[in-house]
Parts: structure tokens; C-alpha cells; sequence
């Protein structure tokens, strides 16, 4: 394998023909070993699929790469005092450069991995740097060879395509967002030649992505099952992409290059693109047609039954998500790594069976952008929050995600400790074993994972499986779109009955909140400082605020900058049965992390490595 620049400077890891990796078992019998001819691989759909399917191997698990997991960056949530390995740490101390294996002997940072394989099932060895790089050559590779296809119908022939064109697309698009343009590597590069292709404008990198992924959804089927494509996997095609897919990521793209940081990157100016705006919303505005129509196999779930996005509980392992998760990683084994991966890094003790240890608490401040059930902000002086009694009356998401002072965290009630003491002092707030900031999270986690419920066992099965991408997303970026290209909040593409407004408030309305109040409807800025709020609320802990914070040019402002914990005694009378009614005194906040950064914390700093290779490919500023 060649060292790690080659991934820049072939386009990426030069590859000889691949049969075996993912679900290649289903088209391929034969080995990779096998003496073949070169165009063997080209010849016929099934073959060709072969070629095609390492491509979903390849996109690296964000949620589950290691033994224990970091990518909530933003301020979201804050790791154990004395934990310095994992990527959130890092972050925290503005070491941007933790990202890169050679600086994370861990592993723990998702975005780069020692020893990358990609024809291996391990999921240790799939970091975005090197799958995206691969793959993108992988992609190359296949379209030059199109015209080999003969062997297949015109329906095959374009899923072949439409696939390669969306991870082409994706896999720049993953890389844009974190590094700014790049080159845009749409050939098969020589793995021994120069490095010539200069860095790209953000927005001429997302017009060649754009390109690429509409491109795909005009080729791809909304729902392999349908169609003839492919009778072998029929039924077992929920992960195949599709032009669902390929349009939800077209409009995310358009979005990102509209957004403020993006938009100065490429023209200098720190305000949203209105022409990409436009473009984003019209993406975005097709699928929901579709969606909104019955075209597709996507819905919102009911929110009574949210859990099953997040988890599976007792359902011999069976991958969650429902109806509404759109894009995600694979699953070889999905019970693996959930318990130690996920579900212990946020438990606290005493309810931890190892006595605690490497733990993630959700940041006090950022638990502040759950509101009311009336849909009013906390600190909206008619929202009716009251210090006095701060858990009452909330955003029911509040309830569903967050583990307050006082809530009922197992289904041994006979245990030492039933209700959870997070108040100051209390037995579950500790800097190195607990939370270090009076909240613990339980969005993905069933009520019985707990030392005294064992609930993550073999049996039942406990399986944690977070997405890329969801229908909710869609929704939030549809009204974050059309309000920034029409200006107003109730402007909407024609190629969607809704408007903004009636994007956001689909997902308000869903979970049991109040729709956005009247007072924020009447200019854009009112009513973007409410979907803000509604993107951290809704898509909380899923991997998707640390990229809005910098997008929004919000990361280095001290409100976002700051972690905060909340610090209080309980007062009169408590109430085990409804803690939310529970009354405290002296409930304040203080910063416990104080981020310290600059503009350069706008973007990851990229390898010194690829960045000698030419003088055109050249290091993010500050870096």
C-alpha cells in the first residue's frame, strides 16, 4: 500500500481489481487472486455490482470506529477531566491537528485511522480521509470503464452509474466540509505522477459535486425493490443508494456552499449565497414532494416510536432507523461496540458497571436550547420558565433525550439509588466518573442500560446505529434553505408545497411542541435564530453541530465557545414519581471549559504531508 499522500496524489491508493469486500458474495464467487482478465470486473451487471459494492464498505462508522467514541465537537457535550484521547478533548483544547492519526495513537478521532484497509470488514480501519480518497478513485475507475457494461439492461446500467456518481459526489462533499476546496478529482490519476490540480473555491468544488449528485438522482431509482435492477438482493435493499439519497445530499451541498463560512471562503462575503440558497431549497423541495406525495419509502416516524431511529432493543439485533433514517454506514455486526462504545460513555455512576470512567455529559448551556412545550425559548420572558422549577413544562424531547436531577433511570426500583442525583454534590455528578455537568444523556439509550438492569447483555440484544442523515434533517435544511433564498419565512421552492415555516414546524408539531411563535415569524433573523434552536434540539448528539457552529461562523463566539454545567440544591418537597416538578434553589450555570479560539478553528487544518507535495495544494489559513 503506498504511504498515506498517495491518497492525495493518485486520486488516491492505487487498487488492483476487487471482487470480495462488502456484500460481494451476493453478485461474485470468485477471489480476488483469481486470474482474470481486466476488464473482467466491467463485463456484466453482476460483476460490475462487484466492483461497485466495496464503496458502502468504505464509509467509515462516525458512531462505532473504536472502542469508545467521539464526535459531538460542538457544544453539545464535554468528556470526563481525565480523558485527553478522545477527538472532543482535543477540540476543546483547539487542537485541531488531533484528527490525523499520526497525533491520535487512540484511534479515537473517526476522521483518520492507522493502517487503512479497504477490503476489510474492520471498522478500526476506516477513517474519512483515506475511505473518501479511495473511494473517490474507486468511483473514477468504474466510470472510465462504463462502456464495458454491454452485458446489462439500461436500468442496471444506470444504477451502476448513478451509484459511482453519488460517492464521488458524497465522498468530496464529506471532505469539503471539514477542510474548505479541494481538488476535484474526477479521472484516474497516476499513483507515481505530480500532484498538479490546484485547491478549488469551495463553491467550485460543491458546482462539481452538485454536478455529480444530480446527475445520480436522475439515473437512480427511489426504491431498488421496485424495480428490476437486481432479483438477488431484492428485499435487502433499504441501504442501496437511491434518488433520495442523491437529492438530499445535493440540496445539504447547495446548503453548506450558501452557508456564511462557505460563502466567504469563495467570495468573501460572511453572509448566506442566495443563489445556492435557491438551489438547496429546490433539492431539497423535490425530495420532499416526493416524500410528501407517498413517491417514496421514507415518512417521519411517530414520535411515540422514536427510539426505534436511534435503537433496537430485544430485536435480536436488528438495525434501527424505521422509515426514517435515509443514509448510514454498515452494520457487520451490530450488537458489536454498542455497549462500550456507546451506551457506557454515557451512563454515570453508580449506574455504571465498571464504576464509571470514560464519560460523556450533555453541556449545560447547550441543554438551554430545549424550550417549552409552547415553543418558546428559556429565555423568552413568555415562556413561563421558572428557575424555581427548571424541568417543568419542557420541549417533550427535553424528557426523551436528557437525563435531569431526579429521573428514574432504571426498572429495579429496589436498587440503592432509583432516582439520579445530579444536583451539586450529588452521587452521579463527578468530573472523572460522572457527569461533570448535572445532565447525562438517554436519547440512545434504553431505560435498562444500567449496572442494575444489564440491559445492553446478549440477550436481550441492545443495538445502538446512528445515521448520516435523516428525514428530520431534510425538513430542517428545506426551511434553513427557502428562508434564506427568499428572505422571508414563509418564502418555499416551487418545487415543494411548504413553506419554511411549514418545514419546521412539520418536526415541532411531530414531537408535541408548540409551532414557532408569531414574534419570530416577521423577519429572517428572528426565525433563524429559532431553526438553529431546532437543529440543535431535534438532531442533538448525532454528529451534526460541531459543522453548523463553524458553517454559521458561530464556533469561535464565546456563547458556543463555552461549556457550561449547571449547579444547584434541592428544595422542599421531592417528588420521585414526577421529578419534573421538582423545585431548586440556587440553579446557575458556570463554565467549566472555556475554549480559546480564532478564526483558523473555522477549518481542519490539513496533513503537512499532502501539503508538500505541491505548492498549489496549499495548508487552511492559521494552520
Amino acid at each position: 500500500m503506498k504511504k498515506q499522500f498517495a491518497y492525495i496524489k493518485a486520486g488516491l491508493l492505487s487498487l488492483g481489481v476487487i471482487f470480495a469486500a462488502t456484500s460481494c458474495s451476493d453478485y461474485l464467487d470468485k477471489s480476488e487472486e483469481s486470474d482474470i482478465s481486466a476488464t473482467e470486473p466491467f463485463k456484466d451487471f453482476t460483476n460490475f455490482q462487484g466492483f461497485v459494492e466495496p464503496l458502502y464498505n468504505n464509509i467509515p462508522l462516525f458512531d462505532k470506529g473504536y472502542w469508545t467514541n467521539s464526535f459531538n465537537w460542538g457544544d453539545d457535550e464535554v468528556t470526563s477531566a481525565n480523558i485527553n484521547y478522545h477527538m472532543v478533548y482535543k477540540i476543546d483544547q483547539g487542537d485541531f491537528w488531533g484528527w490525523q492519526s499520526e497525533f491520535d495513537g487512540w484511534g479515537t478521532g473517526w476522521l483518520d485511522r492507522k493502517d487503512f484497509q479497504p477490503r476489510e470488514r474492520d471498522r478500526f480501519k476506516k477513517g474519512l480521509w483515506p475511505c473518501a480518497w479511495w473511494g473517490i478513485r474507486q468511483c473514477n475507475m468504474g466510470l472510465e470503464n462504463l462502456e464495458l457494461l454491454t452485458d446489462a439492461t439500461t436500468e442496471q446500467r444506470k444504477a451502476i452509474e448513478g451509484q459511482l456518481l453519488f460517492f464521488r459526489g458524497w465522498f468530496h462533499f464529506m471532505l469539503m466540509q471539514y477542510f474548505g476546496g479541494l481538488p476535484y478529482i474526477d479521472e484516474v490519476m497516476n499513483a507515481n505522477g505530480q500532484l498538479t490540480r490546484p485547491r478549488l473555491s469551495y463553491h467550485e468544488c460543491a458546482d462539481k459535486a452538485a454536478a455529480d449528485l444530480r446527475r445520480a438522482a436522475d439515473l437512480l431509482p427511489i426504491d431498488w425493490d421496485k424495480t428490476s435492477i437486481s432479483i438477488i438482493t431484492n428485499g435487502n435493499n433499504q441501504r442501496r443508494i437511491n434518488k433520495v439519497m442523491a437529492l438530499a445530499y445535493l440540496g445539504k451541498n447547495y446548503l453548506w456552499a450558501a452557508s456564511p463560512l462557505m460563502n466567504r471562503e469563495s467570495t468573501g462575503a460572511t453572509t448566506y449565497n442566495k443563489e445556492y440558497a435557491q438551489k438547496a431549497a429546490d433539492a431539497l423541495g423535490e425530495l420532499l414532494n416526493l416524500v410528501e406525495t407517498g413517491q417514496t419509502q421514507y415518512e417521519l416516524v411517530d414520535y411515540a416510536n422514536i427510539a426505534d431511529v436511534f435503537y433496537s432493543y430485544g430485536q435480536n439485533g436488528r438495525m434501527p432507523g424505521s422509515t426514517e433514517v435515509i443514509f448510514r454506514g454498515p452494520e457487520w455486526d451490530p450488537w458489536q461496540n454498542t455497549r462500550y462504545g456507546l451506551a457506557l460513555q454515557y451512563v454515570p455512576t453508580p449506574y455504571h458497571p465498571d464504576g464509571g470512567g470514560n464519560n460523556l455529559s450533555p453541556c449545560a448551556n447547550y441543554v438551554s436550547n430545549y424550550g417549552m412545550a409552547n415553543g418558546l425559548p428559556l429565555d423568552d420572558p413568555q415562556s413561563g420558565w421558572d428557575k424555581t422549577h427548571p424541568w417543568k413544562g419542557r420541549d417533550p424531547r427535553f424528557y426523551n433525550d436528557i437525563v435531569f436531577d431526579g429521573c428514574l433511570i432504571t426498572d429495579n426500583y429496589q436498587c440503592e439509588l432509583p432516582n439520579i442525583e445530579l444536583f451539586t454534590g450529588g452521587a452521579s455528578r463527578d468530573v472523572n466518573t460522572a457527569s461533570r455537568t448535572g445532565y447525562a444523556l438517554k436519547k440512545f439509550l434504553h431505560k435498562t442500560c444500567n449496572r442494575y438492569d444489564d440491559g445492553w447483555g446478549y440477550s436481550p440484544q441492545f443495538t445502538i446505529g446512528l445515521s448520516y442523515l435523516r428525514l428530520a434533517d431534510v425538513y430542517l435544511m428545506y426551511a434553513e434553505a427557502a428562508s434564506q433564498a427568499t428572505g422571508t419565512p414563509t418564502g418555499k421552492s416551487s418545487a415543494c408545497s411548504l413553506s419554511a415555516l411549514d418545514a419546521i414546524n412539520k418536526i415541532r408539531t411531530r414531537a408535541g411542541v408548540e409551532e414557532v411563535n408569531a414574534k419570530f415569524t416577521g423577519n429572517l433573523d428572528g426565525f433563524m435564530s429559532e431553526v438553529r434552536r431546532e437543529r440543535a434540539v431535534e438532531l442533538s448528539f448525532e454528529g451534526h453541530r460541531f459543522n453548523d457552529l463553524r458553517r454559521w461562523m458561530l464556533i469561535d463566539k464565546p456563547e458556543y465557545a463555552n461549556k457550561t454545567s449547571v449547579e444547584f440544591t434541592r428544595s422542599g418537597e421531592f417528588d420521585k414519581a414526577h421529578p419534573e416538578n421538582n423545585a431548586v434553589s440556587g440553579f446557575h450555570e458556570e463554565v467549566i471549559v472555556a475554549r480559546s479560539y480564532s478564526e483558523k478553528h473555522y477549518w481542519l487544518p490539513l496533513k503537512k504531508s499532502d501539503c508538500n507535495m505541491s505548492a498549489d495544494f496549499k495548508q487552511n489559513p492559521g494552520w
